[in-house]
């Protein structure tokens, strides 16, 4: 009776302690599930797991050998389960930290791409490239006529780099330039009186300089403003040497009169696009202007001793502006061109013009197309 009370609590503490090995068993398995959501704590809720997996078998063992054997299959095999999952979520992440190190490819594929360098060329001639380009933007930059006179894509036509040093005028041998003020834009521009035997005018001394920049390729059209070409599409050019004019702007007449005769639009002291006060240069006047302040040197008198081949004696102060030729700029420095008020020889496209070179000796008139880019002078109305 004795053996048998003993022999039933063996039984009822074995059945305990198999019962305990159940629960552990099953309080392990939501731990993995959790773990595979959350890779971060999965080297923590493997090492407990096994930790309780180890209690649980230990216990079977002192309890009996066939049901603690099962219990303790039962645990490796949770166990085990564990460790898989636990691997698997290492495997896990690893692909995380792979697909990291394919992001930064990636990223670096962009910059690639971006810089437009083929696939070939490795990341220091991805430097090397990337710093020409930024060696190309700062030359675009320094062309831009915005910046200053020397870093202008017209810094060889100007070696004088400032105004300072510009100085296509003879001021002095008249007693000084006088000067006007144009309200349209303040900018101020020299003039002198030239005198003959018996009547003298006042002429600007340098080129007109007024309106809105459009390219060299296009035409001047839109006549709800004044247009003008600067040499090289680069202001600074015409801060210097003045803008150029299509006859039909210079005129103040529609744009269409450069493809038809506007003979009778034109007035006597046509004013153009000069300021109110002044009059657009005749070919009468720059004949007069020759002769006159007591010049013996031709038209050479006219020109500026400044890098235009003259002798400057009249004032007049000529300089080498250039033109715009069929949407095409040439002869900076070498010769200039302006329209007079009047129409060609040519047919009803042509305007008569006056011209010089640096090294010309004789009056130049001739007839070209009205679309042409030249240089204006203006006299003073009187």
């Amino acid at each position: 009776m004795k053996i048998y009370a003993n022999a039933l609590a063996l039984s009822i503490l074995l059945a305990l302690l198999v019962a305990c090995g159940d629960e552990s068993s099953s309080s392990v398995s939501p731990e993995p599930r959790q773990c595979e959501e959350q890779s971060d704590d999965c080297d923590n809720v493997s090492s407990s797991s096994e930790k309780i997996s180890k209690n649980s078998s230990s216990s079977q063992k002192s309890a009996d050998k066939g049901k603690s054997s099962s219990s303790e299959k039962n645990a490796k095999e949770s166990s085990s389960s564990a460790t898989n999952k636990n691997s698997s979520s290492s495997v896990d992440g690893d692909k995380s930290s792979s697909s990291v190190k394919k992001e930064d490819s990636s990223s670096s594929a962009v910059k690639a791409s971006s810089s437009s360098v083929t696939p070939k060329s490795s990341s220091s001639e991805e430097v090397k490239q990337t710093s020409s380009s930024d060696v190309a933007s700062s030359s675009s930059v320094k062309s831009s006529s915005s910046v200053s006179p020397k870093s202008s894509s017209s810094e060889k036509e100007n070696p004088w780099g400032t105004d300072a040093e510009w100085n296509p005028f003879n001021c002095n041998a008249f007693g000084g330039c006088l000067e006007f003020t144009d309200s349209r834009d303040n900018r101020t521009y020299k003039y002198l009186k030239f005198e003959g035997k018996n009547s003298s005018i006042y002429a600007m001394v340098e080129n007109l300089n007024v309106g809105d920049m459009v390219r060299g390729y296009k035409d001047q059209q839109d006549d709800s403003k004044i247009e003008r070409y600067c040499y090289d599409n680069d202001t600074l050019n015409c801060h210097y040497y003045g803008g150029l004019y299509q006859w039909a702007e210079m005129m103040q007449l529609p744009s269409e009169c450069n493809a038809k005769s506007c003979a009778d639009l034109i007035k006597p002291n046509h004013q153009g696009i000069c300021p109110n006060g002044w009059r657009l240069m005749t070919a009468t006047d720059f004949e007069f202007i020759v002769k006159s302040n007591g010049n013996t040197h031709g038209v050479e008198g006219t020109r500026s001793t400044f890098g235009f081949g003259g002798y400057n004696t009249t004032g007049f102060s000529l300089v080498g502006a250039g033109y715009n030729w069929n949407h095409s700029f040439d002869e900076l420095g070498k010769s200039t061109y302006w329209h007079y008020p009047q129409e060609g020889t040519l047919g009803e496209l042509s305007s008569f013009v006056g011209c010089q070179g640096s090294t010309t000796t004789t009056i130049c008139e001739q007839s070209t197309l009205k679309t042409h880019g030249f240089s204006v002078r203006c006299v003073m109305v009187e």
